[in-house]
């Protein structure tokens, strides 16, 4: 048993541990890739929709000024069972990070311990004395990280700890993306079957017309099954929609964490898509990729895996280790049996001449590395990409729904004409027909086009990497 002692370490410790400070690190120091050039200008997409001028809030779900909408996102971020997996792994990381910054520190191994019994070595078989024997040792051992291993390490530790942050922040973007979307669609749903529903009630009182005028024979019973068929036409579309409504407010309930049962009521209240006033903000490209937390993961990442190329090549020369221990050992019944004994000095472990693993390790960590640059490239073009395309889509979104308003009103009034004309005598019942379907399909066409400029706008907002609270990291 050894007991080593603290109190005053030597020089040659001492020196060793200011080497130490001062020691290179081994393996690539690491540099952030540059981000395209291109990226520092205004996005392609530009329209009266969207403003450039000015990048989007982090809680940009407000911009609908809807208090219901701002609780209910609250609540998803709080219970959001993906967003409790996704703080579990940075737990995970943080306390792997803290642990990895251990190494830095000395290990230490302390030992004690009684016995009681014979001792053999002081008699004959069955004259040993019974008696107590004690012992205790303490180790402290320090390793002088010459070459960086431990420093790289550390920093790998870092970045993953990063990297694990900037998950979490993109797993709170997605879901404040996807509550908001689930509310805007159950609303946008509602409208819809409202619109359904007095398409319904337009088409019973066109064939309640038509039954009262061939019972007066001014109408044919073909103008009458004409218009039954209109109005299970438009009651068709009811059911679907309403399915659709319950669907979207039961991924609403996931989302909070709540079970199917327990929708939220302001959103099953809610009958009207909610919109965003004025043009949406959308900032430049060099914000956005700033902003985007899946860049910042593999940005991080990328470090990470830099810095185990030093690991890596760290094994490539010897550790060095200083250890300084001392033992006690003690028997009460014999006197002057006190042993002390006392050890210093370095330990040397190296694995020269037979490298082929080490080289292998390294060659692996640098393809590792390679591979997390290729994705961080890649995270960067798709970041160009879905911004591009969200606001093309939400562009070509609003400018079709104002083109669909336009043809709702001209078909709104061409009913109406086609009714004073029919009761007039001066046009057939098949002219009513037309007329009255071409207002059912504007005015579904409408709400289905609310529909989708709502998601489109979400869409933007994701994009553009909205949605999240930077937080410090351990």
């Amino acid at each position: 048993m050894r007991l080593e002692r603290k109190k005053a370490l030597p020089r040659a410790l001492i020196l060793a541990v200011a080497l130490t400070m001062t020691g290179c690190a081994s393996g690539p120091d690491y540099h952030a890739p540059a981000l395209p050039e291109t990226t520092s200008g205004s996005f392609i997409s530009q329209s009266p929709q969207v403003d450039a001028g000015s990048p989007p809030p982090a809680d940009w779900w407000k911009l609908y000024d809807v208090p219901a909408l701002s609780a209910i996102v609250q609540e998803a971020l709080a219970a959001n069972t993906d967003l409790r997996v996704a703080l579990a792994n940075l737990d995970r990381a943080r306390a792997i990070y803290r642990e990895t910054r251990g190494e830095r520190l000395p290990s230490t191994n302390v030992t004690a311990g009684a016995r009681h019994g014979r001792d053999q070595t002081a008699g004959g078989a069955g004259q040993a004395p019974v008696q107590w024997n004690y012992t205790g040792g303490l180790d402290i051992s320090y390793e002088l990280d010459l070459f960086g291993r431990v420093r790289r390490d550390i920093e790998a530790a870092r970045g993953d700890n990063a990297a694990a942050a900037a998950a979490h922040d993109a797993a709170q973007m997605l879901v404040a993306a996807e509550t908001t979307r689930s509310y805007v669609d159950a609303c946008a749903y509602a409208e819809s079957v409202d619109v359904a529903r007095s398409s319904v009630e337009l088409a019973q009182r066109t064939l309640d017309l038509v039954t009262r005028q061939e019972h007066a024979g001014s109408a044919s019973r073909l103008d009458v099954e004409r218009s039954g068929t209109a109005l299970a036409q438009a009651e068709a579309a009811v059911p679907r929609l309403q399915a659709q409504q319950n669907a979207a407010l039961f991924e609403l309930a996931a989302l909070m964490g709540r079970p199917p049962t327990q929708v939220p009521e302001p959103a099953r209240a809610c009958n009207k898509a909610p919109e965003v006033a004025g043009a949406i903000p959308i900032g430049d490209g060099t914000t956005m990729l700033r902003r985007r937390p899946d860049i910042r993961q593999a940005e991080r990442q990328l470090a990470a895996d830099t810095a185990r190329i030093g690991v890596a090549v760290a094994d490539l020369y010897p550790r060095v280790t200083i250890g300084a221990s001392a033992s006690y050992l003690r028997n009460d019944d014999l006197r002057g049996d006190r042993t002390w004994s006392f050890g210093f000095g370095p330990l040397i472990s190296w694995t020269f001449p037979n490298m082929t693993a080490a080289r292998s390790r390294i060659a692996q960590a640098k393809a590792q590395g390679a591979a997390s640059l290729a994705r961080f490239d890649g995270a960067v073009l798709m970041a160009l990409k879905e911004s591009e395309q969200s606001l093309s889509t939400y562009v070509g979104a609003m400018q079709q729904r104002d083109a669909l308003v336009q043809a709702q009103n001209h078909a709104e009034s061409a009913f109406r004409l086609a009714e004073q004309r029919y009761r007039a005598g001066s046009i057939s019942y098949l002219d009513v027909i037309v007329a009255q379907n071409s207002l059912i399909s504007a005015r579904s066409q409408v709400a289905t086009a609310d529909q989708q400029a709502g998601s489109a706008r979400v869409d933007v907002f994701k994009a553009l990497g909205g949605g999240w609270q930077e937080r410090s990291q351990d």
